[in-house]
């Protein structure tokens, strides 16, 4: 028979206290949040980045839409949707911050970076050229699209769907359509396809 005291079991046999963590209670929300935090954490994480912000502004913001998540649940809202929920709240703070960067001129983001740091080790030296030259020529199309088109290609490789994409734009669905349809043409002449 074991006896609680403050965090510790004490074992009688052994005569000694056995140090064991007792979780404190958790609410549904908080564990609901961890749990879309654990899921959506590294896709609202790029999507943040998409939008120019440096890696530390990235991590903040991405922190900031899961409190503001915490605090939507707590407050007993709708659970409706939580995916897309999660990006339009992303999407906006992500342009808020953006803005305040480029009246700060702090910002400074490296697509290259980025793309570098998760670099594919298993090519040999010819393949890693010839995927940096395709990558490169991607992002220059990439770069040269609309702001709402780069918005919703990325939103779609997140694994939106269209309408997700539409509330989270505020753009119709013939829009997000429309825009998809002329961005993936786009890159796959560049691609050579």
């Amino acid at each position: 028979m074991s006896v609680i005291r403050t965090g510790a079991i004490v074992a009688p046999r052994l005569g000694r206290a056995v140090s064991r963590a007792i979780p404190p209670k958790i609410s549904d929300a908080e564990r609901e949040v961890v749990c879309l935090f654990d899921e959506s954490r590294s896709s609202v994480f790029r999507y943040v980045l998409s939008f120019g912000l440096s890696t530390e502004d990235g991590e903040e913001v991405t922190q900031e839409v899961f409190l503001a998540l915490f605090q939507h649940l707590r407050l007993g809202k709708s659970r409706h949707n939580l995916r897309g929920w999660i990006f339009c709240v992303a999407h906006n703070l992500a342009l808020k911050r953006r803005q305040v960067n480029q009246h700060s001129r702090n910002g400074v983001y490296s697509e290259r970076a980025v793309a570098e740091s998760q670099f594919d080790p298993c090519l040999n030296p010819e393949e890693q050229v010839l995927s940096a030259q395709r990558q490169t020529r991607l992002r220059a199309v990439l770069a040269a699209l609309p702001e709402q088109d780069q918005h919703c290609l990325r939103l779609r490789a997140e694994g939106l769907c269209y309408r997700e994409i539409s509330r989270v734009l505020g753009i119709s669905l013939g829009a997000v359509s429309l825009s998809l349809t002329r961005s993936l043409r786009r890159l796959r002449f560049a691609d050579g396809g």
